[in-house]
């Protein structure tokens, strides 16, 4: 049986949903022995591989690069899921929305509320540009399937994955809510 290639990331959010992951516990050693772990912040692999069979993406897309890396991720996945409520609906990433555009955004994070040496920072690649709003993952590609929570609750997790890897990881050409 071939195996399984699965990835996580996150954009906008908190690693919650990975936290979340995590506490799988034992079933991650079963998981394991169904699939590679290809790529996520538990791998030290710092491109986005082809032939991904499934993606957990956490966090809302909140600037170019997270939009830049989910079309990235959507050329090379079979099957995308909104990992959590970040994802799904922009959640807590986007009560920035109604502060209004990047510039409001930035000074209140780096010039009102510093502590020490205020100021946005400007080397460089430092901070990437910020988008309007922040959005979820499905409003910038297309997403196989949703699995909200703040975060996922690892049985949600479990299922989700025992249900993508029972039927070969293969998108089904619909939406599929879990929870």
């Amino acid at each position: 049986m071939e195996r399984v290639r699965l990835a996580t990331t996150w954009f906008g959010g908190c690693s919650g949903c990975h936290m979340s992951f995590l506490d799988l516990d034992e079933w991650i050693v079963d998981l394991t022995a169904k699939v590679d772990y290809v790529y996520g912040p538990l791998v030290d692999t710092k491109e986005y591989p082809e032939g991904v069979d499934v993606v957990l993406i956490e966090g809302a897309i909140c600037n170019t690069e997270h939009v830049e890396m989910a079309h990235r991720i959507r050329q090379r996945t079979k099957t995308v899921v909104s990992f959590g409520d970040c994802a799904v609906t922009s959640n807590v990433v986007g009560m920035r929305n109604p502060l209004g555009g990047p510039e409001v955004v930035l000074n209140r994070a780096y010039v009102e509320l510093a502590d020490v040496n205020p100021g946005i920072p400007v080397a460089p690649g430092i901070l990437p540009p910020l988008l309007d709003r922040a959005v979820p993952v499905h409003q910038v590609i297309p997403v196989d399937h949703f699995l909200p929570g703040c975060p996922p609750c690892p049985e949600r997790i479990r299922m989700l994955l025992e249900s993508l890897l029972g039927a070969g990881a293969a998108p089904t050409g619909r939406l599929i809510k879990f929870g």
